[in-house]
């Protein structure tokens, strides 16, 4: 299921298709991933194209998946901005506590958060204090 996964995101969509209905059949994808697909994601996730790992991020919202959370706190280490804020994003639907956990072993994920606040646009500042919120609550 990983390649094919990863053919359909290596394709063109146009912004509209992708944010229409493009993102919600990678997210079908994803959810009949085995163990080993999720493992093939991990491994290769951090060598694909920006425009690649920035569609995966979008689709990564499960917040009952480890797997999906896991895949997210990789991707963070990756310096594109966009990603970054995609990334912080789809983190905020994470909430378990086992997931506040595995993200606050992260400190230096609040830490960039915190110094990209004062400078982030108004809806880009929003998600990143609701993630900030959440995530210390």
């Amino acid at each position: 299921m990983f390649r094919e996964f990863d053919d359909y995101l290596s394709g063109y969509f146009s912004d509209d298709y992708w944010y229409d209905e493009g993102f919600s059949i990678a997210q079908e994808m994803l959810v009949k991933f085995s163990q080993r697909d999720w493992e093939e994601l991990s491994s290769e996730s951090l060598n694909k194209p920006i425009e690649w790992q920035r569609k995966l991020a979008y689709c990564l919202h499960n917040e009952s998946s480890m797997d999906e959370l896991n895949v997210l706190l990789k991707l963070l280490i990756i310096n594109d901005e966009e990603l970054f804020e995609i990334c912080i994003d789809a983190l905020r639907s994470f909430t378990s506590t086992e997931g506040k956990k595995l993200i606050l072993k992260n400190p230096a994920i609040l830490q960039r958060v915190d110094e990209l606040i004062p400078n982030s646009g108004e809806a880009t500042k929003k998600i990143f204090e609701d993630f900030l919120e959440k995530i210390q609550s």
